[in-house]
């Protein structure tokens, strides 16, 4: 079976708005059509995406799935045209994929100065696939946090950071200073695979809602500041290893010029 984009477009539509009238005014097209091609959709895949009833547009477990999927998909497809293009125009990319709280813009504005006619991009990588941009083409490297899947690439060892233990601001344990791994026994944690969370705000809105605590690395706690959180030290709490990744077969010169220039930028900050 081949793989209708548009179709996928349109259930990644229809699933983020849980409604066929608001994505189809997203998408130009009319309810009936979008309501057709999902169907088609689903029968393509045979098997159902969505449970529809008068009021309400729910993920069945296969779109649950789909829907986790689709942005890669749709990205690496992204990715390929506009490599396409960057061959057709002579230009030379480079892109950098980034675990969530990490920033990568120090070593890119280093090796822009160096290379100031090689354009630079950046790629999000989700905290539970980081390791996939590199895999599906969408980035040359990935400035990462571990752990991730390392079979197949070469890692550049750049730094550790500590975790903090982030909850409500209300949360007794926020007025101490800093707690150790005794002081959360007994408190709920938010942490995989207790509850896995489709994305770090997801996580964070849970920990305000007072669902729990959440181990996060320091970076991530900064990244995602709020007034209704707080996040404070566990003393003996294992860090977390930062490094730059790549494809292990990837040998091209401007990207080990930029590994040489990333590696000294950011083992200084």
């Amino acid at each position: 079976m081949d793989l209708d984009l548009r179709k996928l477009r349109y259930f990644v539509a229809v699933a983020e708005h849980r409604h066929f009238g608001r994505a189809a005014e997203q998408l130009y097209i009319t309810q009936p059509v979008l309501s057709r091609q999902i169907r088609a959709f689903e029968q393509e895949l045979q098997c159902a995406l969505l449970v529809r009833t008068t009021r309400s547009v729910e993920l069945t477990t296969a779109g649950k799935q789909l829907y986790e999927e689709a942005p890669g998909v749709l990205a690496a497809v992204d990715a390929a045209m506009r490599r396409v293009r960057d061959v057709d125009r002579a230009v030379q990319r480079l892109v950098v994929a980034f675990s969530p709280g990490l920033h990568v813009s120090e070593a890119l504005r280093a090796f822009t100065s160096r290379y100031p006619d090689v354009e630079t991009d950046v790629v999000p990588a989700r905290w539970w696939e980081q390791d996939m941009p590199l895999r599906d083409g969408r980035a040359q490297v990935g400035f990462l946090r571990r752990p991730f899947d390392d079979s197949g690439l070469h890692t550049t060892p750049i730094g550790h950071e500590p975790r903090v233990a982030c909850m409500p601001a209300e949360h007794p344990l926020a007025h101490r200073g800093e707690l150790t791994s005794a002081d959360l026994d007994g408190e709920r944690m938010l942490d995989a695979p207790t509850r896995r969370t489709s994305s770090l705000e997801e996580k964070f809105e849970l920990i305000a809602a007072g669902h729990g605590i959440a181990l996060v690395p320091l970076s991530v706690a900064r990244s995602y500041s709020r007034p209704d959180l707080a996040h404070r030290p566990v003393t003996d709490a294992p860090g977390v290893q930062t490094c730059l990744a790549v494809l292990a077969d990837r040998r091209e010169k401007l990207l080990r010029d930029f590994l040489e220039i990333a590696t000294a930028t950011l083992r200084r900050i």
